[in-house]
């Protein structure tokens, strides 16, 4: 347990470290590109059409139509025309969360991986227990689980306590189970991952729940309100930054932790005792059952002359 936590805190600073390195910094602009050419497309594309469909399925929300009506009444309705787009980009969030979660994973962890590892394991043998493909498939699949337990889990937001508890809780799960693959997937077998898994499964699950928690601080920037749709052209941007920059941390947090520990398990495994190792098969002692020779005559037993 006291080496688990050593090992937690060791890598934890050594992530923020090294995230601050030009190389790292450097690297987190891909995803973002990659992030704001997609969305602006999106916007281009689907945009106006996306803020219609959401202002015809709020006009068929009575609780939300008698609310715009007493604020047209006191002089406020002016907000009418920016609830439905901000109501999109908070809809539309978890989508930026989840790809900027998968560019990272794909653009920037392999290369944050192989750096950790050039700096601080150079001789950790590679056993290429994953594969990019497999990765990928694993990262699809384990996003969509994500994405439906955050659908469901939505009526319960409305409870104050388990808002600032579910989102992070699945954004720490499904971090946990991206990275920890991707940061193994080069240099653990299969057989070795699944033991690491096994043994630090709560300290991995704590990473990515505080990085969730990380990820949580882009929020921040819609709670401005109607200046957020003024504003979004920019604040867009610089929020898929802060979640890449997070996940990257998150990425760099998990291969110095998941390497330390594959590292401590190879030293573990090749330190076994010889007592445990099999000896060779010796021979079998003879039986009743085995035919033996007479014993040649001793020279005492040799009648004298």
């Amino acid at each position: 347990m006291l080496l688990a936590m050593n090992l937690f805190l060791d890598s934890f600073w050594r992530a923020l470290v090294y995230s601050l390195r030009p190389r790292v910094i450097a690297l987190s602009f891909l995803p973002l590109i990659l992030m704001v050419v997609l969305s602006g497309g999106l916007v281009y594309f689907f945009w106006e059409q996306s803020v219609q469909a959401v202002q015809v399925w709020l006009g068929e929300l009575a609780l939300l139509e008698s609310l715009m009506r007493w604020l047209e009444s006191v002089g406020a309705g002016n907000l009418r025309s920016v609830v439905a787009p901000l109501v999109l980009l908070m809809l539309t969030l978890p989508a930026i969360i989840i790809l900027s979660l998968l560019a990272v994973a794909s653009l920037m962890t392999p290369s944050l991986v192989s750096l950790v590892a050039e700096r601080r394991f150079p001789r950790l043998e590679r056993r290429h227990g994953g594969t990019f493909w497999r990765g990928l498939l694993f990262a699809l699949g384990t996003s969509l689980l994500a994405a439906l337990a955050l659908v469901v889990s939505m009526p319960l937001w409305l409870i104050p306590p388990l808002v600032v508890v579910l989102p992070p809780l699945v954004w720490g799960w499904l971090t946990y189970r991206v990275m920890a693959y991707d940061t193994l997937a080069e240099h653990a077998s299969r057989e070795e991952r699944a033991e690491l898994l096994r043994r630090h499964r709560l300290w991995m699950l704590g990473i990515g729940i505080l990085t969730g928690y990380l990820g949580a601080a882009p929020g921040l920037i819609w709670a401005v309100g109607a200046m957020a749709i003024v504003f979004a052209p920019l604040l867009v941007p610089l929020a898929i930054w802060i979640y890449t920059f997070v996940f990257a941390f998150s990425s760099l947090w998990f291969a110095h932790f998941c390497l330390a520990a594959l590292t401590a398990l190879r030293a573990e495994a090749a330190a076994v005792p010889a007592a445990v190792i099999p000896l060779a098969a010796s021979p079998a002692p003879a039986t009743s059952d085995t035919p033996t020779l007479p014993d040649a005559p001793h020279a005492d037993d040799q009648p004298h002359a």
